[in-house]
């Protein structure tokens, strides 16, 4: 695709150079002279285009990711709308997590925290969209100059709710993929929870949990062993955080966290208080299995275009030892037979078509409007009914729309399709309400974040300040209180500590000294000088002969006192009737 360079697409994206490649796309830097900015363009490598599974693969993930919009994932500004399949999404200032740790080796615990707290935000974010990542994994997570990391790639993510999830492959790469990838089972959101704890263990032990000299080898041991746990490489790793990992890790989906939410609950914890007492045990999380018979994972042996294109993104296998031969072998078998089948549906399907005349050129539709409408309502349509097939795939809080009524459609009403007649559809669960969270004793800007994260488009005040014992910076209370209800739009303020407050200061008396000695007694009792002014006395010039609080009194730190000093005896007033020292008038 390098002919690519150069070429301006739908007249708007200049491709500037190739800046990554992957299993099915080529990632280029680009220049959108609309808005004059620089951003990413991934596109559909070309000899690929023409696939209809993955065309239709880039579909879905152009369908995943432009659904998403988070602090902590790759944001995406555009989808393509001709010829050319591709996606235009922001450049990122940074590298990936995996060159990071190559630079790094072991990360110290308290930045694997930080990383791992922003992937499983991003991973929250997703999964209450329907979308499971299925490659997390740190070629995947950026690592940007401030620190912040946002997960990118969604290139095999799919709808969780769509009747098309890939069962029968097992994508990611192996190294990270979930026990129930490498079987070839059903995956959904705690998949994502299993790499994440990969990811997380990586970082606190410098090394994976499994590796062999295959793909294989180490998908079975995904399926059948128990990693070393992380203290016993990096002692320096705190038992709470060793805990979560390996929670994140089991291979028993009920004894894994159950969601990205319940693993951040843990880790918000552990956060506050490196030493909390979690309610289980590593030996809790061991399944208890019999022997089972070694499985193997059809995606990993079928010679299929897509599995080829997947293993390019993998790393590099060590060619098989020859005791390997005959499993190799037999698996391959496995795959043949399984291909055989496949040609004799596509054949069926084929000859099926033929039987019932089926359409060389298929009928032109346009897409009707259906937002606002029920499925029923939808399905009733006269410009639906006969026509296309509305597929639900998801529901998500409206406070415009009803419960039960379309929010969302792709394709968009006034597009022409032809061949695949189906609108997919998102439908209002209703309000969206959330209880006010806890944040009492968190630092600010995590309770801000939280706040964000509820998706309610509240407007958060000003912090207001007191003085109270807890840390500086954290929150004191919230209006709303906690537990209360919270509506799309609500005002929320956030009671702030500025620190203990000081303990009070008695006022000295200060009458009859020098100013200038008066604002260094001043300044060393935590006082502050406020105006000085001046008044005829007999006291010396520049002395103290008036205070505005009197001494003894006592103020908190920072008051200001206002002084009056004297500015000398005023000066004799002899009127206009001056005489000489010898009584006669001045001439």
């Amino acid at each position: 695709m390098n002919n690519m360079i150069g070429k301006m697409l739908d007249n708007r994206y200049e491709l500037l150079e190739v800046i990554g490649s992957g299993g099915m796309a080529v990632v280029y830097k680009a220049k959108c002279h609309r808005l004059n900015r620089l951003v990413a363009v991934k596109v559909l490598k070309s000899d690929l285009a023409e696939d209809a599974d993955f065309r239709r693969r880039f579909r879905d993930e152009s369908q995943a990711v432009a659904m998403l919009s988070h602090p902590n994932i790759v944001s995406v500004y555009d989808v393509s709308r001709g010829e050319t399949e591709y996606i235009v999404m922001e450049l990122i200032d940074g590298i990936t997590l995996k060159q990071y740790m190559e630079k790094r080796g072991q990360l110290n615990w308290r930045e694997a925290l930080h990383f791992i707290t922003q992937i499983m935000k991003a991973l929250s974010h997703a999964h209450s969209r329907g979308i499971i990542h299925r490659d997390i994994k740190p070629q995947n997570i950026m690592v940007l100059r401030d620190g912040s990391v946002k997960v990118a790639d969604f290139g095999i993510a799919c709808l969780a709710n769509s009747a098309n999830t890939l069962t029968q492959e097992a994508l990611g790469s192996v190294h990270y993929m979930s026990p129930e990838q490498a079987r070839g089972d059903r995956t959904d959101a705690r998949s994502d929870i299993y790499s994440a704890g990969v990811v997380l263990y990586e970082m606190l032990t410098g090394r994976l949990p499994f590796e062999g000299d295959n793909a294989v080898s180490v998908a079975i041991q995904h399926l059948s062993s128990v990693p070393l746990s992380p203290r016993e490489i990096n002692p320096d790793v705190p038992e709470a955080l060793e805990l979560i990992c390996m929670k994140a890790m089991a291979s028993d989906l009920e004894k894994r966290y159950a969601s990205a939410d319940e693993m951040l609950a843990d880790l918000e914890e552990f956060r506050k208080n490196p030493e909390v007492d979690l309610d289980f045990t590593i030996e809790d999380l061991h399944r208890e299995t019999v022997d089972e018979p070694t499985q193997y994972i059809p995606a990993v042996h079928t010679v299929s275009k897509a599995q080829k294109v997947q293993e390019a993104d993998d790393e590099e296998e060590e060619e098989a030892s020859p005791h390997k031969l005959g499993t190799r072998k037999l698996l391959t078998i496995i795959g043949a037979a399984v291909a055989a089948v496949a040609l004799i549906v596509l054949l069926w399907h084929a000859i099926f078509s033929d039987l019932l005349g089926g359409e060389q050129t298929p009928t032109e539709y346009v897409v009707p409007y259906l937002i606002g409408m029920t499925i029923d309502e939808a399905n009733e349509d006269e410009n639906v009914k006969g026509i296309f097939t509305i597929e639900q795939i998801g529901q998500r809080a409206s406070s415009k729309y009803a419960a039960g009524q379309i929010i969302e459609q792709s394709p968009e009403r006034g597009k022409t399709v032809k061949g695949n007649r189906v609108i997919s559809v998102f439908v209002s669960s209703g309000a969206k309400t959330e209880k006010m969270p806890n944040l009492i004793n968190k630092e600010y800007r995590d309770a801000t974040l939280q706040l964000t994260n509820l998706d309610l488009n509240l407007v958060v005040n000003d912090p207001v300040e007191e003085y109270s014992n807890i840390t500086k910076g954290y929150v004191i209370r919230t209006i709303p209180e906690y537990g209360e209800t919270l509506q799309e739009g609500d005002s929320v303020t956030l009671v702030v500590s500025k620190g203990e407050q000081p303990k009070p200061v008695t006022v000295l008396s200060f009458i009859g000294i020098d100013i200038e000695i008066v604002r260094q007694q001043v300044t060393q009792t935590g006082l502050v000088v406020g105006e000085v002014t001046q008044r005829a006395s007999d006291e010396p010039y520049g002395t103290v002969i008036e205070q505005s609080i009197n001494a003894e009194t006592k103020v908190d730190a920072g008051t200001t006192i206002n002084f009056v000093i004297s500015e000398g005896p005023a000066m004799p007033d002899y009127g206009d009737d001056a005489t000489t020292s010898g009584g006669e008038p001045q001439p």
